[in-house]
């Protein structure tokens, strides 16, 4: 198992919610567009990568059915996190009860996200979770401050949050080896399950982020490079293999 990885994962979200207690002033602008080079290299590397890996399994013809439920999956765990995986936050005025839908349904998600790095062929996909991981873990700390917590109590809460990846990670890693439960003939089916949370969440970002529908320019660049980015690892990784 590559440290690495767990370490980037983990970096990522935490740091992503720390930053809650460094910015001054509103960077909604910049979320923005971290939010469309990342769901716009998610969806890339989903596309060119772990469709085609999950298609030519052995549980190929089986495929698409886990993909449509891990894309209903999400719709469902957007019920108690209120978006705040693509970055929103909701006023939560004068509450000081703590969020458990926001926060279990944020866990869950990032669970199931760090299951398909157990493969090396999906390297790419890290900086992909990571960057989509640094609006979600900004907008959880900054529901909790909203709701008085203090900063010893929201630093425990990120953590918990950051840790939820590289677990995901570590429990298919086991599971694709067989050394967890011995059930790594499922291992193809739960992948579907997370390339249709990618899909929506990598789709959702994309497109609700535009007013009328009108992509303004920094958005497209950013688009751009979030799939530039995917297609140089795509052929690169090509080439060496």
């Amino acid at each position: 198992m590559e440290i690495w990885k767990i370490f980037i994962l983990f970096l990522s979200a935490f740091s992503g919610g720390a930053a809650i207690f460094l910015v001054k002033s509103d960077k909604s602008q910049l979320l923005k567009l971290i939010l469309s080079f990342s769901g716009a290299y998610l969806f890339a590397i989903t596309v060119l990568h772990l469709i085609p890996d999950a298609y030519n399994s052995s549980d190929g013809e089986e495929i698409g059915i886990f993909i449509l439920v891990g894309f209903l999956l999400q719709v469902f765990l957007e019920q108690f996190s209120e978006g705040v995986e693509h970055g929103h936050i909701h006023k939560h005025h004068g509450s000081h009860a703590f969020p458990y839908g926001i926060m279990v349904s944020l866990c869950l998600h990032a669970f199931l996200e760090g299951m398909p790095l157990a493969k090396d062929q999906h390297n790419a996909l890290i900086f992909g979770i990571a960057l989509h991981h640094i609006p979600a873990a900004f907008a959880l700390a900054s529901i909790l401050m909203q709701n008085h917590f203090n900063k010893k109590n929201i630093i425990i809460y990120i953590s918990v949050f950051a840790l939820m990846a590289p677990l995901g990670f570590y429990v298919s890693y086991g599971l694709s080896n067989g050394t967890i439960g011995g059930v790594e003939d499922y291992f193809n089916k739960i992948m579907g399950i997370v390339i249709g949370i990618f899909l929506h969440i990598s789709t959702t970002i994309l497109f609700e982020s535009s007013v009328d529908h009108k992509v303004s320019k920094r958005k497209m660049i950013a688009v751009l490079c979030g799939i530039g980015i995917a297609l140089i690892g795509y052929f690169t990784s090509a080439h060496t293999h």
